[in-house]
């Protein structure tokens, strides 16, 4: 059965839009990722360093397989250019071992067609089958499954829809994880501050791109956040971005980057579509203009009403708006 798709398919030029998808796991060696790659998707390994390898030439784009361990890459990449001396090659080995235990491997797609996404159903099903385990897998894990979508157009309308239908769902797609407790505490997937919220949602809040940056930058100059908006504000004006986020991980990019979603990949009764369908919720909600400002009246009511969450909590009142 395929992915559903959102309403809107393509972009302002007439292309089918594309999502970019990461994956967060561990149980198996970068070998064996490379392999279920290969095998399930086709495309010849081309290894950066000993901890990150490219798949290229199949159907569907470059794929990466890499160790999520930032110093350990910049290490192997040294000593591919340079032969180490043994003792710098034993203690890299030995960091290697470690950042095993703890980092997860990642996998990593190009951009691919949101009509094009059953093979990463795939390929998600092969690495259950080889033994990847996720998040749950261990107390410490906080592991996570990305999206990177395409907006419609670059617009800083565009942008600001997608953006107050999100932190209008956020509760709702936060109560379907059922996060385990490393991810949950984790600074990774951190929600935006109510004060912050209460500015976005305001009913007279359209402001141009440049603002919006100075806005989101004053409040959220981190990546921590499970919606982090820095690639596309990098992408619009890189350098505003670069001085006030000194962190050399922020990508410039023209997409989204949700990274809200659990990777659960040795479950069987998970998958892909699990966060696609939340994800389309927010792009049903944030193309229905009248929706939409219906959801951001209620929710700033709630933001201010003084009856704890956790007897009406926006997650169970927000449903009645979704589709």
């Amino acid at each position: 059965m395929s992915l559903l798709l959102p309403e809107i398919l393509h972009t302002q030029s007439g292309q089918i839009r594309q999502v970019g998808v990461e994956l967060e796991l561990t149980g198996l060696s970068l070998s064996q990722l490379t392999r279920a790659i290969t095998d399930t998707l086709g495309g010849t390994v081309r290894p950066v360093s000993a901890y990150e390898i490219e798949i290229v030439g199949g159907p569907f784009g470059t794929f990466r397989a890499e160790l999520d361990f930032d110093y350990l890459k910049r290490l192997a990449r040294a000593q591919a250019e340079q032969q180490p001396g043994d003792l710098e090659q034993v203690a890299t080995d030995m960091l290697g071992e470690l950042a095993h235990q703890l980092a997860p491997l990642e996998v990593i797609s190009p951009p691919l067609p949101l009509n094009e996404l059953e093979p990463l159903e795939r390929l998600f099903t092969r690495l259950r089958q080889m033994g990847a385990k996720g998040t749950r897998h261990a107390l410490h894990y906080a592991f996570g499954l990305h999206l990177n979508p395409e907006l419609p157009d670059l617009s800083a309308e565009t942008l600001l829809r997608y953006f107050k239908a999100y932190l209008c769902l956020h509760d709702w797609l936060d109560s379907r994880e059922a996060f385990a407790p490393a991810r949950k505490i984790s600074p990774f997937i951190r929600g935006f501050g109510k004060d912050y919220c209460r500015q976005v949602l305001a009913l007279g809040y359209w402001p141009d791109l440049a603002r919006f940056t100075d806005d989101y930058l004053a409040d959220n100059a981190s990546r921590n956040r499970a919606m982090d908006l820095l690639p596309i504000l990098a992408w619009h004006d890189e350098q505003k971005v670069r001085r006030a986020v000194r962190d050399g991980k922020v990508g410039r990019r023209p997409t989204l980057h949700y990274r809200l979603p659990n990777s659960d990949i040795d479950n069987s009764a998970w998958s892909l579509r699990h966060a696609w369908e939340g994800w389309l919720q927010v792009e049903s909600l944030a193309n229905d203009s009248a929706r939409l400002d219906q959801v951001c009246r209620h929710y700033l009511v709630h933001l201010d009403n003084l009856t704890p969450d956790f007897i009406a909590p926006w997650k169970t009142k927000v449903v009645q708006w979704l589709r």
